[in-house]
Order: structure tokens, then sequence, then C-alpha cells
């Protein structure tokens, strides 16, 4: 009996006539297709590829002493995000650099916070900032945290000397590159210079 029942439910119940005769239509496949090498094309043309396992950067060509930096474009690709465009900041999240002590004076100050970074409070123009400003040793040539450092030194109403890739080649042979971050401003304060 239960043979007969299920052979007569079967009876009772009706396929969708489309169902298996209507796949995805090819033009929709050719147009997905499409849109996956356009995705994959965009990705690999606009960020490259990892150097190696450890640098998480996309890979780019090293500036050579006849090359050329630019200043703005190291500022824009890889500051602006946090200090801001204009060079404001983020009043309690990213100290300004415009018109700051840290940028404007002793030019050994902005380099090593380049190549070492900031782990803890800092006073910048009357108002703390207690965050994490991450080293850029690795990932930026001498002359590229020259360019940037000369640029955010003039740019703003900033009017301080420019900095070559001799004094920041100095300034990175000057303390050991894994030391870690200075800690806050008066790390930086006690090691490197007054500001």
């Amino acid at each position: 009996m239960s043979q007969q029942h299920d052979r007569e439910a079967q009876e009772r119940e009706r396929q969708d006539p489309g169902e298996q005769s209507n796949p995805l239509p090819r033009f929709m496949a050719v147009v997905s297709v499409l849109f996956v090498i356009w995705g994959f094309g965009y990705f690999f043309l606009n960020t490259g590829f990892p150097v190696d396992a450890g640098d998480q950067r996309s890979a780019r060509v090293p500036a050579s002493a006849s090359d050329e930096v630019s200043g703005a474009t190291v500022y824009a690709g890889n500051c602006a995000s946090c200090h801001q465009g204009n060079g404001r900041g983020v009043s309690g999240a990213f100290p300004p650099l415009a018109a700051s002590r840290w940028v404007t004076g002793d030019a050994a100050l902005p380099v090593q916070i380049l190549l070492h970074g900031v782990d803890g409070e800092i006073e910048v123009a009357g108002e703390t900032y207690n965050g994490v400003m991450p080293a850029f040793g690795k990932q930026l040539s001498d002359a590229e945290i020259a360019a940037v450092v000369s640029y955010i030194r003039n740019d703003w109403g900033n009017d301080s000397p420019p900095v070559d890739g001799s004094f920041v080649r100095e300034q990175r042979d000057r303390f050991p590159a894994g030391r870690g971050a200075w800690n806050g401003g008066d790390g930086l304060r006690a090691n490197v210079a007054q500001p």
C-alpha cells in the first residue's frame, strides 16, 4: 500500500514546466564572467603583488638617487587618511601637523617619528593625544621620508628647512631598527631632541 500511495502522490504533484529547461541566460553568464575578470584586473593593477611574505604593502619601485620623490604624493598615500589633507588632523584622535612644533622644530623629530612610530601620550598644539603612530621605517625609503618630512615642514603655513636623504640615513643609523615605537612625547624629548 505504501508504494501505491507514493505513486499516487507523485502523479498528483506536477513539476514546474520551466524548471529544468530554463538555465541561466548565456548573456548573463558572459556578463558575470566579464565582471569577475574586471574585478581581478582592477585589484591587481591598483594594488600590485606583495614583495615578500612580510611586506603587506603593494609592490613599488624603490626611488633611486636620480628619481624625484614627491613629498605630497607620499603624504597623500601614507599620512592624509589620519592627519587629513590640510594637515589639521582630527581633534582627539590624530594630531595636527600644521603649526606643530614637533614638525617645525628639530628636523630629527619628525624623521624619528616616521622611522619608529610613537605609542603613548604626546601633546600637540595644547591638546594631549594618546594613540599609536605606526612606524614607516621599513616601508619608506630614505628619499621618501626626506620628501614627506620636507613637505610637511613647508606646507599649511609651516616654514622650516627641508631635509635630504642623507639626513634621514643618519637618523636611521642613530637607533636600532627594531627598537620599537617611541614612548610618547616624553620618549622623544628624552632621546631625540627638544621640540
